[in-house]
């Protein structure tokens, strides 16, 4: 009897923004495997720093009820059965801007070109950002197993995560930078 192939089970990128470097590696791996080049800007992955020092990775939380392919007028987004990730029909999607409005991280942007949104894919199932934060002893971005849990949470503004990691880094000082 053939041996079936086993279905990869969906996985989630767990972060710890407060060890990012802002080596910015994520955003050019990206970049690399979405659009053949080095080109951040396309990234679906991005770095802020909206305070010198307090840098981190932004990108898609997955979350687990998907508002941003509610919110698509034109069903240009759609959830991938195999790795949960939102995907984005870039010849459907007429960047209306709903999706962005309707994710309360604001992740989803326009890409620099073309007329369409950016969403974290997860690379199929091998995100790339993962890889070369591992790779390069970071160890910000880590790719876990799915469980049920409120992704939600993770999908917050760049302002609010800021202002989180300022905290957590500089203690009380933080309020000066804020």
């Amino acid at each position: 009897m053939p041996e079936k192939k086993r279905r990869p089970k969906p996985i989630w990128i767990a972060r710890d923004l407060s060890r990012c470097s802002g080596c910015r590696k994520c955003e050019i791996a990206c970049s690399l495997f979405h659009e053949k080049r080095i080109w951040p800007e396309a990234s679906r992955i991005r770095v802020f720093m909206l305070i010198p020092g307090v840098e981190f990775p932004h990108f898609c939380a997955q979350c687990e009820d998907h508002p941003c392919v509610q919110a698509c007028p034109v069903e240009a987004l759609r959830v991938s059965e195999r790795t949960q990730a939102v995907l984005v029909k870039s010849d459907k999607c007429i960047a209306c801007g709903k999706c962005i409005d309707a994710c309360p991280g604001r992740i989803p942007h326009m890409h620099p070109r073309e007329n369409h949104i950016l969403i974290c894919d997860l690379c199929g199932g091998k995100p790339q950002c993962v890889k070369v934060c591992q790779e390069g002893g970071w160890n910000v971005l880590e790719a876990v197993p799915r469980v049920n849990r409120a992704y939600k949470l993770y999908a917050r503004r760049p302002e609010e995560i800021t202002r989180d990691l300022a905290v957590k880094m500089y203690g009380a000082k933080a309020e000066e930078f804020i």
